[in-house]
């Protein structure tokens, strides 16, 4: 086969495939569009198309949920929620080898995530005052599992876990049902083990509608989290405002600087590897060695034949992927954090001494013992992370996610009266005078 991962220089890529659009901004392909005109009898664009599901279901409830869902994955529902039992079933049903599997990457994300600083603190004065903060976990989350191409129980566990160990009392989840209108076993069996609250046969803006506004049926939450695709996240944005979010992630992406220490198998096996997620997923190589890109370059099309979705690591490698020939490793960092990838990886010699350098990406992996895959799975942080150029300004999903912050003011009569003045001169700068009295009074 033929190479579909092309060779960039660096001004090329700028224009090309470093290039960011925000979401929304992304022009849809001409089967998106047709897509859309087929199932809305008219030619809507993704963010009109999106605004009408969510007002139906704010409007209609169970009932626009059942009509969408019919309409656009072809499954006609009565009752969206998958029975408890049904769970542990799928649970028991499973391969011992992918309970373990499973398990082991529980009991990593818990462990990690339960090291994250989160305190409630309490500062008392000499007078007599007090002022803190009080940490409150969110009492009802909601969690978005893509289904699409391929079910992702890890998607579930990544999400699931630190909003557990944050202390959430109530935790659901909502997933795409597949044609037959069922959720795969292995989604069920992690949110048996993840100790799931409830979980919605549900996938798209509806779901993420239901999860917002609330429907009789399923009851609203106070955030939602989790990744999906071009509709889910434009409905996320959509509804904030009504609910928190954790974010807008798009399409997976990773990027790669390799020295000509690394290995050219390992490079190529771990672009496949993103590439695999979907076709809008992007896959990058900064090198200053043409050797190794070259190299690099014959093992992706050498593998990439046997691979079982080869189609879409194909259309994803050839439309957003590619290798950039870089001057040096210098310019490889100042790209990367350019660019701010979700996941950035290190294939060098000397990984740590980069570590200080790279101020953008959801996540850094150093070395190449420390791949992608790993962090998919069982690293144990979570595999939520920025996306589109955001890790700039945001962080993978933490327990800080799950929590808000109420303020504690607790002043001594002293202390009241003496900053009651300064209070007033302010307030009257402003031209409030009410909050300029109210202080007044405290002086008197």
């Amino acid at each position: 086969m033929d190479t579909v991962l092309r060779l960039y220089d660096v001004e090329t890529a700028r224009r090309t495939i470093l290039r960011r659009r925000p979401v929304g901004q992304v022009t849809p392909s001409p089967a998106l569009q047709a897509g859309i005109e087929a199932r809305f009898g008219e030619p809507l664009s993704p963010e009109e198309a999106v605004a009408r599901i969510l007002a139906d279901v704010r409007e209609r409830g169970d009932a626009a949920l059942r009509d969408w869902t019919a309409r656009l994955d072809g499954v006609h529902l009565e009752q969206f929620a998958v029975p408890r039992d049904a769970w542990g079933a799928a649970w028991e049903g499973l391969d011992p080898a992918l309970q373990d599997a499973l398990r082991l990457a529980a009991d990593r994300i818990r462990a990690f995530h339960q090291q994250e600083p989160l305190h409630s603190w309490l500062s008392w004065s000499a007078e007599g005052s007090a002022l803190g903060q009080r940490i409150v976990p969110l009492r009802r989350v909601g969690v978005y599992v893509p289904g699409g191409t391929a079910p992702l129980p890890s998607t579930l566990l990544m999400s699931v876990i630190p909003a557990r160990v944050a202390g959430v009392e109530e935790i659901v989840v909502a997933t795409p049902p597949g044609q037959d209108g069922k959720v795969a076993p292995v989604i069920l069996a992690a949110a048996h083990l993840a100790g799931v609250t409830a979980l919605y046969r549900l996938g798209g803006a509806q779901a993420v509608a239901a999860l917002a506004y609330g429907t009789e049926s399923i009851p609203a939450v106070d955030k939602v989290v989790g990744p999906g695709n071009l509709f889910v996240t434009l409905a996320k944005r959509q509804v904030f405002g009504q609910v928190g979010i954790d974010g807008l992630p798009g399409p997976t992406e990773t990027m790669v600087i390799a020295d000509e220490t690394a290995r050219p198998a390992w490079v190529a096996a771990d672009l496949l590897a993103q590439a695999e997620h979907d076709v809008l997923a992007t896959a990058i190589l900064l090198t200053p060695h043409r050797s190794l890109a070259e190299a690099v370059q014959r093992e992706v099309a050498r593998r990439l034949e046997a691979l079982s979705r080869a189609e879409i690591i194909a259309r994803s490698l050839t439309d957003q992927g590619g290798i950039v020939l870089v001057r040096d490793l210098d310019e490889a960092v100042a790209l990367a954090n350019g660019y701010g990838a979700e996941h950035l990886c290190l294939a060098v010699a000397d990984p740590w001494a980069l570590v200080g350098r790279i101020h953008n990406a959801g996540g850094l992996f150093l070395g190449e013992h420390s791949f992608e895959v790993l962090g998919d799975y069982v690293a144990g942080p979570t595999h939520v992370m920025p996306t589109m150029g955001t890790a700039r300004f945001a962080s993978p999903l933490t327990v800080r996610d799950f929590v808000k912050v109420i303020s504690l003011f607790a002043l001594s009569p002293a202390e009241a009266a003496r900053l009651s003045g300064p209070a007033a001169c302010l307030a009257e700068a402003e031209g409030l005078t009410a909050h300029a009295a109210a202080a007044r009074l405290r002086c008197e």
